[in-house]
């Protein structure tokens, strides 16, 4: 892997892995067009962990509030206690179905017409969900369980390549009945464990692959580049729903879904 992939491969996690557009589909392009060989683990923790310390740093305050909340402090004590639940149960559906079907996923879902078809699909989904939300631009804490169990399940079908995590909670947020803000909200504070979980199964299951690897400055470097973009990303994200709305990622995902179609067909 040389330098100019290592850059464009971290932006393009750091720029995709909080915008409903699917990162897994941007990452096919590039290394079906251009030939690009696989990035390695090592690389794919680095920039892992990259977009996890972007959404950590940029929810600090609302972790704190939750980290006063599980030890009694602070005036909204129950508000707190409550979304960490919530944030909880979201997230053990992809992690069971991550540790039950990843090797069948791995083994027969990542062709590039698979991808090209969840990104439709989601895409369009994610524009009927649009319909639904709820007026206003005030992001609220998410407090019901049972919003929390359809969002988590919702999660789980983001494994699949393509449907993009975010999009996929976001669209079930917006389903329920939430406005766009909060629903982005929970969406990025979920993806907190969700990346954090994956970033220890990829360890877990090639530790030796990861300790072997060359190029670690490239690596980090990488690293860098993933959290600067994540984190921009994420505030540019939340800015722009409030005044434009959904509808130009439906519509990207469409025109990607069109271009990842050609491939299959002419490549």
């Amino acid at each position: 892997m040389d330098s100019v992939q290592a850059v464009l491969l971290a932006l393009i996690q750091g720029l995709t892995e909080f915008l409903p557009v699917s990162s897994s589909a941007h990452l096919i392009l590039p290394s079906q067009l251009l030939g690009w060989p696989d990035q390695g683990l090592a690389f794919d923790v680095a920039v892992h962990a990259g977009t996890l310390a972007a959404v950590v740093f940029y929810y600090r305050q609302a972790l704190s509030g939750f980290v006063d909340g599980v030890l009694g402090r602070g005036d909204a004590v129950g508000v707190s206690r409550q979304e960490v639940k919530c944030l909880a149960v979201a997230t053990l559906p992809a992690l069971v179905a991550g540790l039950l079907f990843s090797e069948v996923i791995d083994g027969y879902l990542r062709g590039t017409a698979v991808i090209a078809t969840t990104t439709l699909f989601f895409g369009l989904l994610l524009g009927l969900s649009y319909r639904y939300r709820l007026a206003g631009d005030d992001e609220q804490p998410v407090t019901r369980i049972d919003h929390a169990v359809i969002i988590g399940l919702a999660q789980a079908l983001a494994l699949i390549p393509g449907t993009s995590r975010s999009g996929i909670t976001i669209t079930a947020s917006l389903f329920l009945g939430y406005n766009v803000a909060t629903a982005a909200r929970f969406s990025f504070l979920l993806s907190i464990p969700v990346i954090f979980g994956a970033l220890v199964l990829m360890l877990i299951r090639q530790t030796d692959a990861f300790l072997s690897a060359s190029h670690l400055g490239l690596t980090a470097l990488a690293m860098v580049i993933s959290a600067i973009s994540a984190y921009l990303t994420i505030a540019f994200f939340v800015g722009l729903v409030k005044r434009v709305g959904m509808m130009p990622f439906v519509v990207y995902r469409v025109v990607l879904s069109l271009g990842l179609f050609s491939i299959v067909v002419f490549l």
